[in-house]
């Protein structure tokens, strides 16, 4: 199963929103039966290459090699995980 991984950086408000919202939705796809990979939350200050090319697009949500950058609208995120990890039943 894929990771959703969420760079983001202490203090980021959108970096908080952002989570919350993957996290609703991880929620609501659990419960309708779909796939819904875990989280890894990756600090960008932690890492000088992750800082350089994430700084002035975070939050950004990575699956396998799709990404969104800016990653701040609900419905934006919605249709991302729906697009990579599909719709289909995982029962």
């Amino acid at each position: 199963m894929l990771e959703i991984v969420l760079y983001a950086r202490p203090g980021c408000h959108l970096c908080a929103e952002a989570r919350t919202t993957v996290d609703t939705i991880l929620a609501e796809r659990r419960r309708a039966g779909l796939a819904a990979p875990s989280i890894v939350e990756r600090d960008i200050s932690t890492n000088a290459g992750w800082e350089r090319e994430f700084f002035a697009e975070i939050p950004v949500v990575e699956v396998g090699d799709r990404r969104l950058t800016l990653a701040v609208s609900p419905r934006g995120l919605r249709r991302f995980l729906d697009d990579v990890l599909g719709t289909v039943r995982s029962d």
